[in-house]
């Protein structure tokens, strides 16, 4: 199979003309109102009769002749003899003349020769005889036929998003079913051997991932105004794929792939729009989503997104969403910016433009939600915001899970200074910055502790890392463990100790009781990250253990086996150990107990959480103290 090669990339200006040029208007439909709302309206709605079709008391009290009542007060009231009584839903049973008066509830049909009503708590009764304490004039306490809306007055037009209110409107006019735009529909495949769907079992040692472009992309498909349909994942085979795709094409308004869009020898999907169908533009230069793909099959629009779920929803985001909106007839949403300053520096390959996902963190005190063109969505005490990249990498879907918005950098751009004053568009005008910014450490007392909070957000980044973002004045907190390379210009806030050693198989079968047997005994380990504050104490320990046995640190090291393997999260040696793929993991004994594993200690290591010595009193911070202050060491 030969390899495709991108060469000429468009520019996100051709790939948005190239959307623009497909149809993706899925007609127009009619709808009940219970599925109204959100709807957008092809043609206009006149009312086909008044409301109210008639006239009606607006508050309980007696219908009356105005006349009648001229000069009464409270000294000196009006009587009228009290000739019947008129309620809500029934038709009126009595005609008013002069002198006379009916009870009447709020709602009711005014009799006739009435053309005023009087609140009940300005009148008394007397026998057959109501007497009436204020003066009022025709038409006062009545709404009549046609106030509200009248016969043939226009009431919603075309283009109108229907509204709950407008919902109550179209109620009252008597009308059950609407014309509407018919929202698009989208048809979802993503492709890869690899994917299997949520739900089902995921094979890791054949490389399996799960399907996560497919319900992402369905979700911002329906924000969007869309209808999405998932179909069955398609493999690497052309024809499969084929198959796959030309039902959808077959079925929907527009068809979005995942995957198999970028230049290598299996990535097939470019292939079966050439001959099927027309391809329109293959490759925009654009950071993530170079390879995305646009054109036709059959008669429905065609888009590829790329494999990557950073890539994938950053460029549905900037340029599928918006032909989605208007496909359904829906205006752009409002958009929100922040204006801030770059935390860290920044380089960039040149020639392409950037989309770049960006976390927000107020610097101050405290902060203001504000939204709207320019303002700030987390404004400090001082009025400035922070801006810090959250790209871990296309591949990586917390990426986006940990971000605010999205920083804009042009082609022409290689480099960005820390400090430099950037823009961000939030992802949605109600996105809530975090209330507390932490980095550091992954632990189970720290998971607690945010579980109590407003709104953290917390990245297990390890101490090493943490300790440098905290230098560099980016997060709020950061959460260090074991001993510390170095002081760190900060507030400690709080500490605890956690008990640390090897997590083993359930009972000790291997009855392993410390490091000795790593280095003597043919034992599988695993260890954390060198990032961890947990390896640091294991290093420390190691090295006083070489000292006992008269050598070096280096050939202790290369005694045991895995020694180098580090993974990152706290609990990932033990489910190595669960899963048979270790006899030894570097852990805790608090992760131990949960998972039902053995344990063999081999010390204590505090943990500490250090402020940001210019953000000790912001609100966040300083929930964060008190939540710290009902912390039982361990």
């Amino acid at each position: 199979m030969n390899r495709k090669e991108f060469r000429d990339l468009a520019s996100p200006e051709e790939a948005r003309e190239a959307i623009d040029s497909l149809s993706l208007e899925g007609g127009v439909e009619r709808v009940s109102l219970e599925e109204a709302r959100g709807r957008v309206l092809v043609a206009r709605l006149d009312a086909e009769l008044d409301v109210p079709g008639f006239d009606r008391a607006t508050m309980d009290g007696y219908a009356l002749r105005a006349r009648d009542t001229f000069g009464a007060d409270e000294a000196d009231p009006a009587r009228l003899e009290l000739v019947g009584a008129v309620h809500a839903g029934a038709e009126p049973a009595v005609t008013l003349e002069s002198g006379e008066a009916a009870e009447i509830s709020t709602g009711a049909v005014m009799p006739d020769g009435a053309d005023a009503m009087v609140p009940v708590e300005r009148t008394d009764t007397d026998g057959d005889e109501v007497l009436i304490r204020t003066s009022v004039a025709p038409g006062d306490n009545v709404m009549f036929a046609g106030a509200d809306v009248a016969a043939g007055e226009r009431a919603l037009g075309p283009g109108t998003t229907i509204t709950p209110r407008d919902i109550g409107l179209l109620s009252a006019l008597g009308i059950d079913e609407v014309p509407v735009r018919a929202n698009p529909r989208v048809g979802i495949v993503s492709t890869g051997d690899e994917l299997v769907r949520p739900g089902e079992e995921v094979h890791s040692d054949r490389g399996e991932i799960y399907d996560v472009n497919s319900y992402t992309i369905a979700a911002g498909v329906e924000d969007a105004g869309g209808e999405p349909v998932l179909y069955p994942h398609a493999g690497d085979d052309q024809d499969e794929m084929e198959r796959i795709l030309r039902e959808a094409a077959g079925e929907c308004d527009l068809v979005l792939s995942s995957g198999s869009t970028s230049a290598s020898a299996v990535d097939v999907i470019y292939r079966v729009i050439e001959e099927q169908g027309e391809l329109l533009l293959h490759g925009v230069s654009v950071k993530p989503g170079k390879p995305m793909l646009i054109g036709r099959l059959d008669d429905s629009a065609y888009v590829g997104l790329p494999g990557y779920p950073v890539s994938a929803m950053m460029v549905f985001r900037a340029f599928v969403a918006p032909a989605v909106r208007r496909a359904a007839g829906l205006s752009e949403p409002a958009a929100a910016t922040v204006s801030g300053r770059l935390a860290r520096q920044e380089r960039y390959e040149g020639g392409r433009h950037r989309l770049m996902p960006v976390g927000l963190v107020g610097s101050g005190p405290s902060e203001t939600a504000r939204n709207g063109g320019g303002e700030s969505a987390e404004e400090s005490g001082d009025g400035e915001t922070l801006v810090y990249p959250v790209d871990k990498g296309s591949g990586a879907t917390t990426s986006l899970a940990h971000a605010d918005g999205v920083v804009e950098v042009g082609p022409e751009t290689d480099y960005l200074e820390a400090g430099e004053p950037v823009t961000a568009t939030l992802f949605s005008p109600d996105v809530r910055p975090p209330t507390l910014f932490g980095v550091g450490e992954d632990d189970p007392t720290v998971s607690r502790l945010l579980d109590g909070l407003e709104n953290p957000r917390y990245l297990s980044v390890g101490t090493r890392p943490g300790l440098r973002r905290l230098r560099d004045g980016v997060p709020d907190v950061a959460v260090a463990s074991g001993p510390l390379e170095r002081d760190v210009e900060a507030d400690e806030i709080g500490r605890w100790d956690r008990e640390w050693g090897l997590v083993v198989r359930a009972g000790n079968p291997d009855e392993i009781e410390g490091l000795a047997d790593l280095v003597d005994r043919d034992l599988r380990f695993v260890n954390r990250t060198a990032d961890s504050g947990l390896r640091s104490s294991l290093s420390g320990a190691v090295a006083a253990f070489a000292d006992e046995r008269g050598t070096t640190r280096h050939e202790i090291v290369d005694a045991i086996d895995g020694f180098d393997l580090g993974l990152r999260a706290h609990e990932s040696p033990a489910r190595k150990v669960i899963a048979g793929d270790a006899d030894a993991g570097l852990g805790l004994r608090e992760t131990a107990d949960r998972l039902d594993l053995g344990f063999v200690p081999l010390g204590e290591q505090p943990v500490r959480v250090l402020a940001n010595p210019d953000r000790t009193e912001k609100e966040g911070v300083r929930e964060l103290e008190r939540a710290l202050e009902e912390v039982s060491p361990r």
